[in-house]
């Protein structure tokens, strides 16, 4: 038996769909009042604070944090690199501290690792230059 009306299933994804959809076009509207130096900065902060996380730097003892991974704070630090270097012209008088915190998370980074990086290496350094 066919009918038009769509199935309970059909109008459960609809609905999803349609909720999920107009969430997005809201999250659209308030970034478009954003300006993009303001987001750029919003990035860099949730960067920076991933790649602290997954350094350990929030605990008292770095070393035996339960969230340190290297894996993933190799990522976090590559990226914030490619991004604090891309946008370094749009930061303003704040790209000395932007560029201070990515060095200091590039070199617990190389503190943390058991066999560092060789200088050019590490985590963002291909964007950055070696970090001593």
């Amino acid at each position: 038996m066919t009918t038009d009306q769509p199935s309970s299933a059909d109008q459960a994804t609809e609905n999803l769909l349609g909720d999920h959809l107009d969430a997005r076009e809201v999250e659209i509207v308030d970034l478009a009042d954003v300006s993009a130096q303001e987001i750029i900065f919003r990035s860099i902060v949730v960067l920076m604070s991933a790649a602290a996380e997954k350094l350990g730097l929030s605990d008292e003892d770095p070393a035996s944090s339960p969230r340190l991974d290297l894996d993933e704070s190799r990522k976090l630090i590559t990226a914030l690199a490619g991004l604090v270097t891309g946008s370094a012209e749009h930061l303003g008088p704040q790209a000395r501290v932007v560029r201070d915190g990515l060095q200091g998370l590039q070199r617990a980074f190389r503190e943390a690792s058991a066999y560092p990086d060789e200088p050019g290496e590490g985590p963002g350094e291909k964007f950055t230059g070696p970090v001593y």
